[in-house]
């Protein structure tokens, strides 16, 4: 337990925080001919995002105008998508991304598993209420109009934020042999008993049950998963074993994906870099540096430009 109270973000909140200096030095930032870009990422970058509300507070209070508007008649492209992030309390960004997800033409099932795989059950609750108060609508309603089957039902389950708390020892075996007559043991896959499992137990729980269904089978549960699903809902219920397994080492498969393929897919790269920015990058890094030999901060180097990329490497933080 000692080691889930260590901060392991690259943003930790700035030591001699001044709000109103702060907004005074973005004010003159943007005052005039030309924006001073490297101002304004070097100091977002560096307070962290309560900070950053105050700031946005100080800033209205002494010009009276909004500060998130202010700076996007400013900035442009990714350089400004990525400062907007920022400038969000992370569950309206979770909860506006999700939105997005679901508002636009077809549905964006990789930011639904994303974020229903990997968030918390205390934070899944908080989406729900904000994505309420701020997206207008249910986001259970959201997600069961715009997808199907047992995709869809994973989905519900995640979304009720309610795992089971620590291990059952009594359960490990009987859950571990459920899964193996549901997948391997038959024709056919009995997927209601792969989704309850998966989306019911707490995260200590499965880590044992995959070890026990890897001692039955000799295989690892991820294989069984890819032998025997397809499409998103495979792509759903890897998520959620690898957030099961490592949480940092799912976020660094995925930024991996985002980067080394032709194209970036920068949209999931500002995602990830903005929302683990204060959680858990620093172990993100580690987990990259050991399943690809290369330092996440030299990829993201590597793969983006200009303001938009000096960011993002003030939010990895270090070389490795």
């Amino acid at each position: 337990n000692f080691l889930k109270s260590k901060p392991s973000g690259s943003v930790k909140d700035f030591v001699n925080f001044n709000a109103k200096q702060d907004a005074e030095l973005l004010h003159k930032a943007m005052k005039g001919i030309g924006t001073d870009e490297d101002t304004i990422l070097m100091l977002l970058t560096s307070r962290s995002n309560n900070q950053r509300q105050e700031i946005k507070a100080a800033y209205k209070k002494a010009h009276g105008k909004d500060l998130v508007s202010a700076l996007k008649s400013e900035l442009g492209g990714l350089f400004e998508t990525l400062v907007v992030a920022l400038m969000t309390p992370p569950i309206s960004y979770d909860a506006s991304q999700l939105h997005k997800a679901l508002k636009g033409a077809g549905t964006d099932d990789d930011v639904l598993i994303e974020i229903l795989a990997s968030r918390t059950c205390a934070q899944i609750k908080d989406i729900i209420k904000v994505y309420k108060k701020e997206c207008g609508g249910k986001l259970e309603k959201d997600i069961t109009g715009d997808t199907s089957g047992h995709f869809q039902k994973l989905l519900v389950i995640l979304l009720q934020g309610s795992r089971d708390e620590g291990v059952d020892e009594d359960r490990i075996e009987k859950d571990a042999k459920e899964l193996f007559a549901a997948g391997e043991g038959k024709v056919g896959t009995d997927v209601e008993k792969f989704i309850n499992i998966l989306g019911n137990r707490s995260h200590e729980h499965l880590r044992l049950v995959f070890d026990a269904y890897k001692n039955l089978s000799g295989n690892d549960i991820e294989d069984s998963i890819e032998g025997e699903t397809t499409g998103n809902l495979e792509n759903l219920m890897l998520a959620v074993v690898k957030c099961a397994k490592s949480v940092p080492a799912y976020f660094a498969e995925s930024l991996n994906g985002s980067m080394r393929r032709a194209g970036t897919d920068d949209q999931t790269l500002m995602r990830i870099m903005v929302s683990r920015s204060e959680t858990d990058m620093l172990d993100i890094r580690a987990c990259f540096k050991k399943m690809y030999g290369a330092s996440l901060y030299n990829t993201i180097q590597d793969d983006t430009a200009g303001d938009y990329g000096k960011a993002l490497l003030y939010l990895c933080g270090g070389k490795d």
